[in-house]
């Protein structure tokens, strides 16, 4: 009989491997965040498994889930089941926070004793500094530059275009000089926070004091040029005892400021044209197979177990030919792309939907559910979401961050 495993929402993993410290803890709206959508996991986890929660989903919300075809897991206070009496504690799988950091790890420790022999041997049941650097954008440059350089292709971002890494005003000036529009992240951060674009020049000190922050904090800036971005598209994997499989593709929106705007389900978007769509289905061809070798020959293969995705950017060139950047970053970890994954299985065949989060100052999640609901009736066909707002989350008026699917 198979152990249940034990799922955390903590996207703020990033931050936590940047900062370093085991006792690290999020701000407070980011640790509301993790609070109010923490019974995401629920969507790609098994009947047996548990997902740690701070407040219990409500019979409403439960039987509002019910709607769709899904086998819920079992919901646990996160707060009794790691400080509960040790007699009482169940064997365990493995436990699978949303990403690793020395906090999670801190955090989950608790657990570890009843883990399974397999799960304590794997290469996550601990960290070591060696962990951070996989969780860094200088990791995905790195593997970027190894995939171009394996795979000849004209498809694929020119080399003078690669990302470099700074560690100073005078660096970023020169690829001002050389680019012009550039975007400047942050080494550890994820959703496109810890992203400054710079399209206008001279540069306000005030961006210069961010930036230079950054490279205080976590000791070097990645800087790209500012590119004519077309599409986003994330390639999902996993990894178990050294061995990288393809899992599928999520298909993503971002602002012009890079932070994630949501998920597309079901397929890419009527708005794209011909060219755009047949380059999408061309490149997945060109790529997964040599990734897949790079990623197992290299320390990630090594160092972790689980899931993890890659994003990509299509973009045209200057000469307005479509090229991609087949390794923006790689997000060690869970991610949206991946969750979307499950999510599409609730949509109605034929149906297109997407997956977004909310949050608005000021305005409760049950306040948009209301809103949305009015305007988006939903409508079910065999159990599933054939169009309309359904909530993912529960919307109370406490809760501030929500997440939906809009079909």
């Amino acid at each position: 009989m198979k152990h249940p495993d034990v799922y955390l929402f903590n996207p703020t993993c990033e931050y936590a491997v940047a900062n370093g410290n085991a006792s690290w803890h999020p701000n407070r709206i980011l640790q509301k965040m993790e609070s109010d959508l923490a019974t995401l996991p629920m969507f790609y986890a098994q009947s047996k498994d548990l997902i740690l929660v701070d407040k219990l989903p409500s019979e409403e919300f439960i039987e509002q889930l019910g709607k769709v075809d899904i086998l819920l897991p079992q919901f646990v206070l996160r707060k009794k089941i790691l400080n509960s009496d040790k007699s009482k504690k169940e064997t365990f799988n493995k436990l699978s926070p949303w990403g690793w950091s020395p906090a999670a790890h801190k955090l989950l420790s608790p657990l570890k004793a009843f883990c399974s022999e397999e799960f304590n041997q794997s290469p996550v049941s601990n960290w070591h500094p060696e962990h951070r650097k996989l969780y860094s954008k200088g990791f995905a440059l790195h593997i970027l530059k190894q995939l171009v350089s394996t795979v000849k292709s004209d498809l694929f971002i020119e080399e003078e275009l690669f990302p470099e890494i700074c560690t100073s005003r005078e660096e970023i000036e020169r690829l001002i000089s050389r680019w012009g529009r550039l975007m400047v992240k942050a080494p550890w951060s994820s959703s496109g926070r810890g992203l400054q674009p710079i399209t206008k020049t001279p540069v306000h000190e005030k961006v210069w004091e961010k930036l230079l922050g950054i490279v205080n904090d976590q000791g070097f800036t990645l800087v790209e040029p500012y590119l004519d971005k077309v599409a986003d598209m994330a390639l999902q994997f996993e990894v178990k005892k050294g061995k990288v499989s393809f899992l599928g593709i999520s298909n993503f929106r971002t602002d012009q400021k890079g932070q994630y705007q949501g998920n597309l389900l079901n397929g890419l978007p009527d708005t794209y044209s011909k060219e755009i769509k047949n380059f999408i289905t061309e490149i997945p061809e060109i790529i997964i197979e040599p990734l897949i070798n790079i990623l197992e020959n290299s320390k990630l293969s090594q160092l972790y177990e689980g899931n993890f995705g890659v994003d990509t950017l299509l973009f045209r060139d200057k000469k307005e030919q479509l090229k991609i950047n087949p390794c923006l970053e790689i997000n060690v970890r869970q991610n949206m792309g991946f969750l979307s994954l499950y999510l599409e299985k609730l949509i109605y065949p034929g149906e297109k939907g997407i997956f977004r989060t909310y949050y608005q100052p000021g305005k409760s999640f049950y306040s948009f559910k209301t809103e949305m609901e009015e305007k988006h009736p939903l409508k079910i066909k065999s159990k599933k979401i054939k169009s309309g707002f359904f909530a993912l989350t529960e919307a109370t008026n406490e809760a501030q961050f929500g997440a939906y699917i809009l079909v």
